[in-house]
């Protein structure tokens, strides 16, 4: 049953979201145009042997995934770019489980299953981000029975710093730690994925949700389907439903939680050309072309954009809703679009879903950094007493969290064992794996 993935389906264009602007291929640009790069350099090994080269040769060195985060997180002195290595993708375990470079897409990911008959449990919003990106960051989807996308990681090979090519499985000693890595621990080769068989879903729109409605029916509105999400202007009303739901999730009917179901495509940022959005109406669909919000062939989102995502308690979201409401004067005039989604409880070490399940709490913003950073930090005055964890690949302050993972000081230790001269560290995580974080 295994197959390789044909060469054209291998990134798509995911790897032009590293945006070289003519400097010798050296990545400038982060896919929204909202992080610039520091990078001196830009490695490019079409072999596992060039890229023990490359790192052996490297003082610091950071892997590039698709350039979809939007802090320094992969930032440094020298990048590598995988995109030119070969994605072997396989069928194991008796269609139980697939491999597959750490580089590929999840869009490439989802090509090659569905031509198996196969399926993973989630996407993110964006089918256009790398597996080893989305799992080093703790990226999820929708649904409260769905944790985030590394939870379905039962294997995964490192590059170490001192060249070897490491693998763990599932059950191994500090296997947790190293799904959710922060890119601290070495250069994610190759993964091994729990996989299921291909299931259809389909999708519809409610929208003119009241916030009342919101707020006293949260969790039977993120229990409507297999994937539910909320968006939100912070505006007089709480905005749309978007539900997503298998065959045997039941009909769409007209009206859910006081919301009307749409009779025309929406996009996810309200009065945007939703052209490029996953197909709705309640048409059913393959997996892979209904659980991202955004079709895989096209610029997602809106583009210009800084990206911010907390997550509180599932017991607390209720209560985050109403902090954000009170001081929302603040913050909301700088919001695209908001999204709510549920995510369930795991226990991979730096994963803000750790032994909790969670409410998602997403903001798209315009691109006015210094402006953000400071509407950032009213949403974490606001949510910071709710227990509130970031999502690492996104804007937030640093230096305020380490403390709210309870296994920090044991990743640490992991890092110390996998990494100890720091070939893989920049500024960024020296903030946030420092030992006595303010």
């Amino acid at each position: 049953m295994a197959c390789v993935l044909p060469a054209h389906s291998c990134l798509g264009k995911a790897g032009a979201a590293l945006r070289d602007h003519g400097n010798r291929g050296k990545p400038m640009q982060n896919w929204a145009k909202s992080f610039n790069y520091g990078f001196s350099a830009c490695i490019r090994p079409r072999t596992v042997a060039e890229l023990q080269d490359a790192v052996g040769r490297s003082a610091r060195i950071k892997a590039l995934g698709t350039g979809h985060s939007f802090n320094a997180i992969a930032d440094g002195i020298t990048a590598v770019s995988l995109e030119g290595m070969p994605l072997a993708p396989r069928v194991e375990s008796c269609g139980r489980k697939a491999s597959i470079a750490g580089h590929a897409t999840y869009a490439a990911l989802g090509a090659f299953l569905l031509d198996n008959g196969l399926a993973v449990h989630n996407l993110a919003s964006l089918p256009h981000i790398s597996i080893a990106g989305a799992i080093a960051t703790a990226t999820h989807g929708s649904g409260d029975a769905n944790g985030n996308l590394a939870t379905a990681i039962s294997g995964i090979e490192f590059l170490a710093a001192d060249g070897s090519l490491r693998t763990a499985q599932r059950g191994d000693p500090g296997f947790e730690g190293m799904v959710v890595h922060l890119g601290a621990l070495g250069i994610v080769t190759r993964v091994t994925l729990d996989i299921q068989p291909s299931f259809d879903i389909a999708q519809c729109v409610y929208e003119d949700l009241e916030w009342d409605r919101l707020c006293d029916s949260l969790d039977p509105i993120m229990a409507a389907g297999y994937s539910v999400s909320v968006f939100t202007t912070w505006g007089g009303k709480a905005g749309r439903i978007w539900v997503k739901r298998t065959r045997s999730g039941g009909d769409f009917p007209e009206a859910m939680f006081g919301a009307r179901r749409a009779h025309g495509k929406q996009h996810p940022i309200f009065g945007v050309d939703p052209s490029n959005a996953t197909d709705q109406l309640g048409q059913m669909g393959v997996w892979a072309e209904r659980l991202a919000h955004f079709k895989s062939g096209f610029m997602p989102s809106a583009g210009d954009e800084i990206q911010s995502e907390f997550h509180v308690p599932r017991d607390m979201g209720a209560r985050a809703i109403a902090a954000l409401l009170a001081v929302k004067e603040r913050f909301s005039s700088l919001v695209q679009v908001s999204e709510f989604r549920s995510v369930a409880a795991d226990t991979l070490w730096l994963s803000p879903q750790y032994r909790q399940d969670t409410l998602s709490i997403h903001f798209t913003w315009v691109k006015d950094a210094e402006a953000v950073d400071r509407a950032v930090r009213v949403v974490e005055d606001a949510l910071l007493p709710l227990g509130a964890l970031p999502h690492w690949g996104k804007v937030f302050t640093p230096l305020s969290y380490a403390r709210r993972f309870p296994m920090f000081p044991a990743f640490r230790k992991l890092r110390d064992e996998m990494d100890p001269a720091r070939k893989f560290t920049n500024a960024w995580l020296d903030r946030v794996l420092c030992d006595d974080p303010a």
